[in-house]
């Protein structure tokens, strides 16, 4: 047993919050992929009527092969519940995300939703945050927004692809991973960032998730509330 048999378990389990006829967030990542999967299938055994968000293209492409019906975020009015995962939780549920780039997309649909169910392996949980925080900035805005997380206390790196070339997200953006060292204050650390000219979105998450799924090495999980 292991940590992908606890994802492919708990993902099962966490369809008991999706109804007809609801609106449904997807976030990205390894987590998420694996939840899809399972949605198609549950949707079609069910036969429900339900709408999906992906937040990225790797989660649309997998949604797209599962058959679930799409919409944009600006089509609708409420969603109902998203699923996620996340890069780091600390002891009071704040998340860091953005591990993927899809931070922007994914902190939209998640400030908008009734219910957050987030899907996370156990290494991933910490006391204080203490991860590199993903900042997406403007392209035109790398070098003063740079020079501004340093005299926040940040360290700044540009996330790259393997040879080197910027990574962009899909909304044409960059990604400067921050390191802060141990995060005491998250929120206030997000606020700070915020205000920073240039800065789109940062990947400190601070809207507590309802549920919370803590899969184990050994096959299994926790539902933290």
């Amino acid at each position: 047993m292991s940590f992908d048999n606890a994802i492919k378990a708990l993902s099962l389990d966490a369809l008991k919050f999706v109804k007809n006829n609801y609106v449904i967030g997807l976030g990205s990542g390894r987590a998420a992929s694996v939840l899809v999967r399972s949605l198609s299938t549950f949707v079609k055994i069910k036969n429900l009527d339900i709408k999906c968000i992906p937040t990225s293209m790797q989660i649309k492409l997998i949604a797209e092969k599962g058959n679930l019906s799409l919409i944009d975020a600006d089509q609708i009015d409420k969603i109902d519940v998203v699923f996620d995962g996340a890069d780091q939780i600390d002891k009071n549920k704040f998340l860091i995300k953005g591990g993927g780039g899809a931070l922007l997309k994914e902190n939209i649909l998640i400030s908008a939703a009734k219910k957050v169910v987030i899907i996370a392996d156990k290494s991933k949980f910490v006391t204080n945050l203490n991860k590199a925080i993903p900042v997406e900035v403007h392209p035109s805005a790398r070098s003063i927004v740079t020079r501004n997380i340093l005299k926040i206390g940040g360290v700044p790196a540009i996330r790259t692809l393997e040879r080197g070339y910027p990574f962009v997200t899909e909304n044409g953006n960059i990604i400067l991973d921050c390191d802060f060292g141990i995060i005491k204050n998250p929120k206030i650390l997000r606020q700070n960032i915020l205000n920073l000219a240039g800065v789109l979105e940062v990947g400190i998450f601070t809207k507590k998730p309802d549920i919370i799924y803590r899969a184990k090495s050994n096959g299994k999980f926790d539902i933290l509330t």
